[in-house]
């Protein structure tokens, strides 16, 4: 199907008035849920064609996306409500409301590193708030990207969501095109590119990027708990999250401990030879291994450091000994190499955070309070975990998104409904008791106006 007659179809469908109504907008939530349960085993095959991901971080981290439908489901009729606010004495007799209404058409692009989840998260969304979609998921998972326009071409009508599957081109032809939102996820540099071609139509973004988010940990800790929650954050799926811990930040007194034991966890989780684990993923091209083997240079490799082009195999690694200036460090990593830097002085720490752009996520591992308040005070981050990484992510009442060169916008739960929704403001009056203080002539009327505004 062309682009154009696409997008006409469901701009036509749009002005129907079908996805004003919420019952329709649950029938279709309710659809694609059962839609997703059936196809679980051609999800679960095609991630581990496209990433080799295992089962269980297919379940967890894709198929999981069940919770966040589930919760919309349930929340709906609430978040479409009208809500009545206030009006001030100046326009008495009246009433005001904000009324959320859909967008039109939207358009979303999802990125390759959890191919099914990032893709059908916004989607959630943007069906909750009456929108028509066309989804675009990333070619350089195609299996994937085959199941997806698979499941929405059989079970909804391409006038309310389609799938438009390419590449580079085909990106490129769709965002020529004017949307009523365009929601992206993926990295900074492309996101910028959106950003200008949306421009073009004053079209509105939600850019959901990245950066190098750090993990900083405190002296305090309980090493073994602290490694098994870093290991676990950094190495999931490969260690290509976008909110990944990027490098690690640690007190002094306590790095070679802290090594030590994230050295066994690596054992633990993905044995002698993380290669034959059906535990550990896979680089998701050529390109991407190509562009983070040379990284594997940075520094000392205190664990790992292997790598096979042919299986676009990085075994997870750990690298000590490296300096803010090392290429590792200057840009975000997105792979399984964890370089490690130290402090003595968290202000110290802090600073060098601060000197950094501002990240997708923070992570700070510390039992003490008031070093988590000062943390949380002296830095800017999408989001924050203390004590652990990445099930920030998880939790639909807390909206996800970034800062600054992070991202822009917000999205998960309602933020998922806002973020896709007008907030339309709709004051009411009625014909009776129309004051004339408001109209010309003015003449003896200011001293009143002043009695009413102070």
């Amino acid at each position: 199907m062309l682009i154009p007659d696409a997008l006409e179809k469901q701009r036509t469908f749009f002005r129907s008035g079908q996805t004003q109504s919420v019952d329709f907008r649950l029938e279709q939530l309710k659809r694609l849920k059962q839609a997703i349960l059936e196809a679980q085993t051609s999800i679960v095959d095609a991630l581990n064609a496209d990433l080799h991901k295992p089962v269980f971080e297919a379940y967890l981290t894709e198929i999981g996306i069940l919770d966040e439908l589930n919760y919309a489901i349930k929340n709906l009729r609430a978040w479409t409500k009208p809500r009545k606010v206030a009006t001030p004495v100046t326009v008495l007799p009246a009433t005001a409301q904000i009324c959320p209404q859909p967008l039109g058409v939207v358009l979303i692009i999802a990125p390759w590193n959890y191919p099914f989840q990032l893709c059908i998260a916004p989607l959630i969304g943007a069906i909750a708030a009456g929108n028509c979609t066309i989804l675009k998921p990333s070619e350089l998972t195609p299996h994937t990207s085959q199941v997806i326009a698979n499941l929405i071409r059989q079970h909804f009508d391409p006038a309310f969501i389609t799938v438009i599957e390419g590449g580079v081109e085909t990106s490129q032809q769709l965002l020529a095109e004017r949307f009523d939102h365009i929601f992206f996820t993926g990295g900074t540099a492309i996101g910028k590119r959106v950003m200008a071609a949306a421009a073009e139509h004053l079209t509105p973004v939600t850019l959901e990027l990245g950066g190098k988010s750090p993990c900083l940990v405190d002296a305090d800790v309980p090493i073994d708990v602290a490694a098994r929650r870093i290991t676990w954050g950094k190495f999931t799926n490969a260690g290509q999250t976008c909110i990944a811990p990027d490098y690690l930040l640690v007190h002094r007194s306590i790095k070679p401990q802290l090594l030590q034991a994230i050295a066994q966890n690596i054992q633990a989780f993905y044995g002698d030879n993380p290669a034959s684990s059906p535990d550990y993923g896979r680089i998701v091209n050529q390109k991407h291994f190509e562009r983070l083997a040379p990284l594997l240079q940075s520094g000392q490799v205190v664990v790992g450091g292997d790598s096979n082009p042919t299986e676009h195999y990085i075994a997870p690694t750990v690298i000590d000994g490296v300096s803010w200036q090392d290429p590792v460090m200057q840009e975000e990593i997105f792979g399984p190499i964890l370089p490690v830097l130290e402090y003595e002085d968290l202000n110290e720490a802090i600073a060098q955070i601060n000197q950094r752009p501002k990240p997708l996520a923070l992570y700070f591992f510390s039992q003490n309070q008031q070093r988590q308040a000062q943390v949380l005070q002296a830095t800017s981050s999408g989001g924050v975990c203390i004590n652990d990484t990445i099930l920030q992510v998880g939790i639909p009442n807390l909206p996800f998104g970034g800062v600054g060169p992070s991202g822009m916008g917000r999205y998960h739960g309602k933020a998922s409904f806002d973020t896709f929704s007008h907030e339309r403001s709709i004051l009411k009056k009625p014909f009776f008791l129309d004051l004339k203080l408001r109209y010309a002539p003015y003449k003896d009327k200011l001293r009143w106006i002043k009695q009413i505004i102070r």
